[in-house]
């Protein structure tokens, strides 16, 4: 199983930028996908922006799109989520997740049951 650890959350007031950061253990071509999900207290698991290690096809949730920008390095197995204007709803803690599984070079899975391995998960809070 992927170990995965992220790293970069923090505390920002809204209009700010965080740039979080996700290392993963092993070597990247065992895997297919990399997304980024977020959890806000009392609400379910969201799907945040996700990308390919091959192609780097990405796609990102509504709520997101324009602000946020997935990218990947497969040289270092890291993943990265920069994100910009940020608003008090992003506030919530972000997960890293693996997914193993070829689902074609176009398509990206976006729900938390077709990711194989998670990490702890990194705080990310927006003061208004």
């Amino acid at each position: 199983q992927v170990q995965l650890v992220e790293s970069g959350g923090g505390l920002v007031q809204a209009g700010g930028s965080l740039r979080l950061s996700c290392a993963a253990s092993e070597r990247a071509f065992s895997g297919h996908a990399m997304g980024w999900f977020r959890q806000a207290p009392g609400k379910e698991r969201e799907f945040v922006a996700a990308i390919t290690w091959t192609h780097g096809i990405d796609v990102y949730a509504e709520s997101v799109k324009g602000r946020f920008t997935v990218s990947r390095d497969y040289a270092k197995n890291r993943v990265y989520l920069q994100m910009t204007s940020l608003k008090p709803e992003d506030t919530a803690i972000y997960y890293c997740a693996a997914d193993k599984t070829f689902r074609g070079i176009m398509l990206v899975a976006t729900t938390p049951l077709e990711y194989d391995s998670w990490g702890q998960g990194t705080q990310v809070t927006v003061s208004s």
